[in-house]
């Protein structure tokens, strides 16, 4: 069935029947005297069997359909309920003037509702979805789901940094979608972004992965239906958007070839079709996009006059879908497009307008629900509103839109396809790996960071000593077998740092590579430091220990992070110039 229109009732807009109690700052169902009791919108039925008659339990039941009797001829009462107090909540104040009552203080409406979004495109209906505890239980059956097959990290953390992959596919499915492209697509990962949250929830960065770009399919191993576990072959050199749908590859393959690609192990994944542009622009009742020329696309069946436009809808769908009418006519121009209209649909999510409508924020949390499936540890409206809360905590002009630095592939005599630039790739990788933010961070939480690394860098500042009188110890403290002994041949031979000396296995393994260090050694450290490209965090002041002629030396212990002889630990803190990003605050327009 069409996403739009899964599991909705043919009379009844929930968003209608839902008001704000301004004495309690909660929304409550409520029915005017005239208004007919419609049933409550039915929950969608799906092949796992998550709702009441196909053979399972239904997800997230009331308490009283969890009494309802075992008998066939006994159903639930299908009328709507009245108007019940929020499950947990305190029993709701009298009116305001009543003796020995004080008059409730009213919340703010703007405020209570901004703390139920949060996200853009899939990541704004994660926010979306925060509203739904509205009417949960027909949320939750709204839901599709299916096994991470162990390639995430289980899920996120409030207390982590959280990085979410979002994967836009290319298959067409209901109706309306018949015109676009090719029609029998098993569902490619056409749009794949990597939505990472700073820990501090200060920043953001989406990264963008072409999809043409070549990269290592690495081997899946997949659940299927009946249970059992499959292993599908992976593939070399081939175009990332065969990491989906291609030999049957599931979304958990697409999460294992974008931690081979960039190191990062995503902790959640969403997957979004067509549909979900469509139903989610309309629920927010447009968005503003702007053109820097007019537009009149045949493949993608755009055509709008340059500058600003509201659109939803069919519309919207065809402006993400346009390439060969900006840029440079390819797909990495379509990328840029899609990044000003996301930023676009952020900053609408974020408006007043949206933020103060009732209609507005049920529309996209039925929207929202209905167009995705999610991995297996988001399968509730519950996990939803959780990562919709942290979502929501970001401010738009942090959030930052960048893609993965690429060149023509060398390989081709027509270009067709990308392969990642090695010379700035990896620096991107590695600051969002390191939770470093790509723009300016003002907030007193950065602040605070940036005080602490104000004080790790000053240990690097001052005098340093000769490479012969830095007198040091190298233990392996989880680096990989032998990296003691390779780093001890590189700085006597290489170096010049005669006074080291090899001291074995640490007693426990560190994700970080230390350097520890007496006061009076400090200018032995700085060289050491500066020699192997040690960062001011790497440096710990403390005490020395003894080599093996009784002399005091410093202990150099390489980490999990350790790279190699020779090779710099120090994080890359900005992004190169070559780059291309923007942050969604900005309004751009189409080129």
């Amino acid at each position: 069935m069409d996403a739009q229109g899964r599991g909705r009732a043919d009379n009844i807009d929930p968003a209608d029947q839902w008001v704000l109690n301004p004495n309690t700052g909660e929304y409550e169902l409520r029915l005017t005297p005239s208004a007919p009791q419609s049933a409550v919108p039915g929950p969608r039925r799906s092949d796992s069997g998550r709702t009441g008659g196909g053979g399972g339990p239904a997800r997230g039941r009331t308490a009283a359909q969890g009494r309802e009797s075992s008998s066939p001829e006994e159903t639930p009462d299908p009328e709507v309920p009245s108007p019940r107090r929020r499950r947990g909540a305190a029993p709701e104040e009298p009116a305001a003037n009543r003796r020995g009552r004080r008059p409730v203080k009213k919340k703010s409406k703007a405020k209570k509702i901004l703390l139920w979004t949060g996200g853009i495109m899939a990541f704004v209906l994660v926010g979306a979805a925060g509203a739904a505890y509205l009417y949960l239980e027909h949320l939750n059956d709204n839901i599709t789901s299916v096994s991470d097959d162990g390639a995430s990290t289980g899920g996120f953390s409030k207390d982590k940094a959280i990085n979410l992959l979002v994967i836009g596919t290319d298959k067409r499915t209901g109706s309306g979608n018949e015109g676009y492209g090719d029609s029998g697509s098993v569902g490619h990962a056409d749009t794949t972004i990597l939505l990472h949250v700073s820990k501090d929830r200060t920043n953001a960065t989406a990264l963008s992965i072409p999809r043409d770009l070549i990269v290592n399919v690495p081997d899946c191993e997949t659940k299927q239906e009946d249970g059992s576990t499959k292993v599908i072959k992976g593939t070399d050199n081939v175009r990332f958007n065969t990491s989906l749908g291609q030999d049957n590859r599931t979304p958990s393959c697409t999460v294992r070839t974008v931690t081979e690609l960039t190191g990062i192990q995503a902790d959640n994944f969403m997957v979004a079709d067509f549909n979900a542009v469509k139903t989610l622009t309309t629920a927010v009742g447009g968005v503003e996009v702007c053109l820097a020329k007019d537009i009149d696309d045949e493949d993608s069946h755009l055509k709008l006059s340059k500058g600003t436009h509201t659109i939803e809808g069919e519309q919207a769908l065809a402006f993400v879908r346009t390439r060969h009418s900006v840029g440079f006519g390819g797909d990495l121009s379509r990328i840029e497009l899609q990044q000003q209209f996301l930023s676009a649909l952020m900053r609408k999510l974020k408006s007043n307008d949206t933020l103060t409508s009732p209609t507005k924020m049920i529309k996209l949390a039925e929207a929202g629900t209905k167009a995705l499936t999610v991995d297996s540890q988001l399968d509730t409206i519950d996990k939803l509103k959780d990562l919709g809360l942290e979502l929501g905590k970001l401010n738009v002009k942090n959030l930052t839109f960048t893609t993965v630095p690429v060149v023509d592939n060398p390989a081709e005599k027509v270009a067709a396809t990308v392969v990642v630039n090695t010379s700035t790739a990896p620096t991107v990788f590695q600051m969002i790996k390191d939770d470093v933010s790509f723009t300016e961070v003002k907030e007193q939480a950065a602040a605070s960071k940036n005080a602490a690394a104000a004080a790790a860098a000053a240990r690097l500042k001052g005098t340093q000593s000769a490479a012969s009188a830095v007198r040091v110890q190298v233990m392996n403290g989880g680096a990989p077998a032998g990296s003691a002994q390779e780093t001890l041949n590189w700085l006597q031979n290489d170096e010049g740092v005669t006074k080291s000396e090899n001291a074995g296995n640490a007693p426990a393994a560190l994700s970080k590579t230390t350097l520890e260090y007496a006061p009076d050694q400090a200018d032995q450290a700085r060289k050491l430091a500066a020699i192997m490209g040690l960062p001011g965090t790497a440096l710990k002041p403390g005490k020395s220990v003894e080599n093996s002629q009784g002399l005091p030396t410093m202990t150099l212990t390489l980490g999990k992070d350790f790279k190699g002889a020779g090779v710099s630990l120090t994080a890359p803190t900005t992004v190169p110039d070559t780059v291309q990003k923007s942050t969604a605050d900005k309004v751009e327009c189409a080129k």
